[in-house]
C-alpha cells in the first residue's frame, strides 16, 4: 500500500469514526438519511489521528453574502456563502487552493485537524453548493461557515467566517 492509498484509508475509517458523510446536506439545508451503521461498527477499532491539512493563500476570505449579524429573518432562512481566493468544487476533489462548505449552527468551530463533524450542528455541502434555504426554528441562532478540502478537512491556515447571529421570527 503506497502513502497516498493509506492516507485515503485513514481518512475513510475517520470519517466513519467521526460521522462525517452521515446526514451530508443535498444543499436544500435538509439533511440526507443517516448511513447504515453497520460499517462504522467494523471501524470502531480504529483511532481518529490527526489529518494532513490542504493548504489555503494567506489571503482567502470566506463570509455570509445573506444573512447579516444581527438580521431578524423568517425561516426558511435563505443562506448566501461567499469566498474570495480560492474556488469551490465538490467534495472528493482534490486541487490547489480549493474546497467546500459547511455551515455551523449553533455551535462552535470543530477540531481543525480532523474531518468536519455531519450532523444537525454541523451541515455539508459537497455537491460545491454556495446558497441554501435552513428550517431553523424561531429564537437566536449562531451561523458559522467553515471551508474544508477534499476530504472534509479544514485548511492550513484554516478558512472560515466571522460567527453571526440571528433571530428568526
Amino acid at each position: 500500500m503506497d502513502a497516498r492509498t493509506g492516507l485515503l484509508a485513514t481518512t475513510l475509517a475517520t470519517m466513519l469514526v467521526a460521522g462525517c458523510g452521515r446526514g451530508e446536506d443535498t444543499g436544500t439545508g435538509e439533511a440526507a438519511a443517516p448511513a447504515d451503521p453497520a460499517p462504522a461498527a467494523a471501524a470502531e477499532s480504529v483511532e481518529p489521528a490527526s489529518m494532513p491539512r490542504s493548504a489555503s493563500p494567506p489571503d482567502a476570505r470566506l463570509y455570509f453574502v445573506t444573512p447579516a449579524d444581527g438580521d431578524t429573518v423568517s425561516s426558511p432562512v435563505h443562506v448566501e456563502f461567499g469566498l474570495d481566493g480560492m474556488q469551490v468544487v465538490t467534495a472528493g476533489t482534490a486541487a490547489p487552493d480549493s474546497g467546500h462548505h459547511h455551515i455551523l449552527i449553533d455551535t462552535g468551530l470543530p477540531p481543525l485537524d480532523a474531518p468536519i463533524p455531519a450532523d444537525q450542528n454541523h451541515v455539508h455541502f459537497g455537491d460545491g453548493s454556495t446558497s441554501t434555504d435552513l428550517e431553523l426554528a424561531p429564537g437566536e441562532h449562531t451561523l458559522q461557515l467553515l471551508l474544508g478540502d477534499y476530504l472534509h478537512v479544514p485548511h492550513s491556515p484554516p478558512v472560515y467566517s466571522e460567527r453571526i447571529r440571528i433571530t428568526v421570527e
